[in-house]
């Protein structure tokens, strides 16, 4: 897993999972990709704006809520 600085819309989804507290956040906007059966592709391969962009998913609110995340 590569240290992150920033995310961004393009941000991988596995990336976004190794900050520690950001499962909670995906879960607050209903993120369903964390249980579906699909779950390993998508954390693997799928940015994070593409799954808020599949999910109707606030993708500003959420990026904000992770980066202030990620700068604690």
């Amino acid at each position: 897993m590569k240290t992150i600085n920033k995310i961004t819309e393009n941000s991988k989804l596995k990336d976004v999972l190794g900050i520690k507290g950001a499962e909670e956040i995906l879960k607050k906007y209903k993120l369903p990709c964390l249980s579906c059966p699909m779950a390993n592709f998508e954390i693997a391969e799928l940015e994070i704006g593409q799954v808020a962009k599949t999910y109707n998913i606030d993708l500003k609110n959420l990026l904000k809520e992770l980066n202030i995340l990620l700068k604690k």
